[in-house]
């Protein structure tokens, strides 16, 4: 059955009236039997992160917490902009909510910052390296945080995407990347690059930005300097303005290669990644887990990894008016979870990640 999922757009003109909604939606639990109540911070509407809270809601709901029927579950989308993040989890942890479930970096920086005084229980999902957002954990010790908060870490290998991508174009040397420092998962993310970049022999041209409005001016300046291909990694700022970058490496005949799994036919030559319906899931099935009586003290914080399924989408129409000799092999294809042939159709591979497990 699908969730009513009562989600709320907040924008920054729009800060002043979150706690006003929050206050009319109040309704604690007062006894045995009452619906626990349960919020859930997504940071910006793209689709690793609607994939997410998708996955979270239906873990919720294979464990018993149905909103309307068995749970009162509120969704909460700051669309990308960190002071709206920031009042929100201001008045989602005053302690209305019995559990507050966050999915990305932003979210769980948020979050964690407005509920230092431990009043609401925090749980995480689809977050890079937890332990590089500041948040108090020690990454010596996986039972090292907070009693109110625990969750989940999902680090996608980067040297697998600039691999997948020489394997595309042999001569590849140069690849640029737009990104937002602010941004502790996206820090991480091309720190690592850097390491296995020069390793490749492949040159990471950089341009930092600060919000989705300079993503426009960072991808052109890369281009300008001669990149053969521009990087998506796992950066929300870039990846919410996903469309303003295909455009202008559109125009310079260069392809956008990505680690944000989006629709297969949006212009990507590939996007390689985690399978974040299903991350989401585990997600929601801790915080269930936590509902139902279990000690977070005695729940480590763990890596996914090796557990979430990868999506693999390649694009073969991306390949036309490319000024470089892009080929995407064979064997990628056939391995592909879905892909786009030449002439714009799409042909899924294999069973659609969105069923239930």
């Amino acid at each position: 059955m699908w969730f009513a999922i009562k989600r709320l757009a907040l924008g920054l003109i729009l800060i002043a009236g979150a706690a006003a909604v929050l206050l009319a939606t109040d309704v604690r639990r007062s006894g045995p039997g009452a619906m626990p109540r349960i919020g859930i911070l997504q940071h910006a509407s793209v689709p690793v992160l609607d994939d997410s809270v998708r996955g979270i809601l239906d873990g919720l709901s294979a464990n018993g917490f149905r909103d309307g029927e068995t749970a009162n579950i509120t969704v909460f989308n700051a669309q990308g902009e960190m002071p709206t993040a920031n009042a929100i989890a201001r008045d989602m942890t005053d302690g209305r909510f019995d559990i507050v479930i966050t999915t990305s970096t932003p979210s769980l920086q948020a979050v964690a910052n407005a509920n230092k005084a431990g009043r609401t229980m925090h749980v995480f999902g689809i977050v890079a390296d937890p332990y590089a957002a500041g948040v108090g954990l020690d990454p010596a010790n996986p039972l090292g945080h907070p009693k109110y908060m625990v969750g989940q870490g999902i680090m996608f290998p980067v040297r697998d995407i600039f691999d997948m991508a020489r394997r595309m174009l042999p001569s590849l040397k140069t690849v640029g990347v737009a990104w937002d420092p602010a941004q502790a998962n996206s820090r991480r993310f091309v720190e690592d690059a850097r390491v296995v970049c020069k390793k490749l022999g492949i040159e990471l041209l950089e341009a930092q930005v600060e919000n989705t409005a300079g993503v426009k001016e960072a991808v052109e300046s890369l281009i300008g300097r001669g990149v053969q291909a521009v990087w998506v990694g796992g950066d929300i700022t870039v990846s919410n303005a996903i469309d303003t970058v295909l455009t202008a490496c559109r125009q310079a005949h260069i392809p956008v290669i990505s680690q944000l799994p989006g629709d297969p036919k949006r212009g990507t030559l590939f996007d390689i990644g985690f399978d974040y319906y299903q991350a989401g899931w585990m997600c929601g099935e801790l915080a269930a887990q936590i509902l139902k009586g279990a000690d977070p003290t005695t729940i480590p914080i763990r890596e996914v990894n090796d557990i979430v399924p990868r999506t693999l989408f390649v694009n073969e129409k991306a390949l036309h008016g490319l000024k470089d000799p892009w080929k995407i092999p064979d064997d990628l294809i056939r391995s592909a979870n879905a892909y786009v042939d030449e002439a714009g159709q799409l042909h899924a591979n294999r069973k659609d990640k969105s069923k239930k497990r």
